[in-house]
């Protein structure tokens, strides 16, 4: 005996579930679009929304005039930014004839209620990314962003303390530190202004090079901090010896450093010595073409030679190969037996694609310490070998 069920109609048939809807009205667009898809349109016409297959972007506010070489960048940041502390930095990839490239640079202003970012760039001689922000970037332009990094930020002053604090910085140096400033003094709390007991020690080659310079001699003028201002062309470098005389409750203060690699290495050195405490933010300007395909490995001293090599070859390999004489071990990056300094240039690290740079002047006098096996030149680079 069989017995036969009739089809629900379409009334008795229960509605499809709103996920269903969802994935059939995906697919039905995707077809229309192809060979393109839904998501690459809404990358186009949406790029800030929250979840964007292209990554976090920014799109360019405004770009104004600091110097003649500076450029305070605005950018209104996609729904995903997940904010920053006064202080910190962030990762730009910036596009620049056809090529993605990547620059770090300090936030510039605390949280925002329009929430927007703001980056302050120094143009290097010979950077394409700086030059391209300062010189040619414009409002709209969009911009790759990581999120917010760094450790070098303020400590809250203990309750019913007034915290002593020395910010040392030079040249592009004052980024963060003006980030750290405008926080402060843009909250409607004076009783929050007033814990903190702030001496700032800033030096630039001349006065109109100073960044932020009319913002922060309005600062000194309103007695909200003590403003030392130095410039390299009349006063020299700033040493030690300066700031001594300058801030002589100096072992009293927290200190904050930013700027030059040299100046932060004399700092640091003086700072250990005396057990004091400081904190600093180091950066890099790019002066090397850090995306060549490779360069000129120079050996100075008893290996003098010079050999050409791609950006894929190991550096140890490529000396090698042309019969330099190299020091090695492992060859696996672990026991360190192949490092040599690095004088200047750049090279990429072959296991994560990392860069480091050496820039004369500005790294270690000794050199930036290379493991030869496991990076490959990344621009013409110069051993101490």
């Amino acid at each position: 005996m069989s017995t036969t069920t009739a089809a629900p109609s379409a009334a008795e048939r229960p509605a499809p579930g709103p996920r269903r809807l969802r994935t059939g009205l995906r697919s039905l667009l995707d077809a229309a679009v192809t060979p393109l898809s839904v998501d690459d349109l809404l990358d186009h016409f949406a790029p800030l929304r929250p979840g964007a297959a292209v990554g976090l972007q920014g799109r360019i506010v405004s770009v104004a005039s600091e110097t003649d070489d500076a450029a305070t960048i605005v950018v209104k940041p996609g729904r995903d930014w997940q904010g920053h502390i006064p202080g910190q930095y962030v990762r730009v990839g910036v596009d620049v004839d056809g090529v993605r490239l990547w620059r770090t640079y300090s936030l510039t202003h605390g949280p925002r209620r329009d929430g927007h970012i703001s980056i302050t760039v120094k143009a290097i001689p010979g950077g394409a990314v700086s030059q391209h922000l300062v010189r040619t970037a414009r409002p709209g332009q969009m911009l790759q962003l990581a999120q917010a990094e760094g450790d070098f930020v303020l400590t809250p002053p203990q309750a019913g303390n007034r915290q002593k604090l020395l910010l040392v910085t030079a040249g592009s140096g004052i980024t963060p530190v003006i980030g750290m400033l405008r926080n402060l003094y843009s909250r409607n709390d004076a009783e929050a202004r007033a814990a903190y007991d702030i001496v700032l020690v800033h030096s630039a080659m001349k006065r109109d090079e100073v960044i932020f310079g009319a913002e922060l001699r309005a600062h000194a003028e309103a007695g909200r901090l003590r403003l030392i201002e130095r410039h390299t062309d009349t006063d020299g470098l700033l040493t030690t010896d300066d700031l001594e005389n300058e801030v002589p409750d100096l072992a009293e203060r927290t200190a904050y450093a930013c700027g030059p690699a040299g100046l932060l290495d004399t700092l640091e050195a003086y700072y250990g010595e005396r057990r004091l405490t400081l904190h600093t933010e180091r950066f890099r300007p790019t002066v090397v073409d850090v995306d060549a395909a490779g360069g000129t490995l120079t050996f100075a001293g008893s290996s003098a030679a010079s050999v050409e090599t791609d950006g894929s070859v190991p550096i140890l390999d490529a000396a090698e190969s042309a019969g330099v004489l190299m020091p090695s071990g492992c060859r696996m990056g672990i026991c360190m037996g192949c490092v040599l300094p690095m004088k200047s240039g750049a090279v990429r690290d072959l296991r994560n694609g990392d860069l480091t740079v050496a820039v004369p002047g500005e790294t270690h006098p000794d050199g930036v310490k290379i493991q030869t096996c496991i990076s490959a030149a990344a621009g013409d680079c110069t051993f101490d070998h």
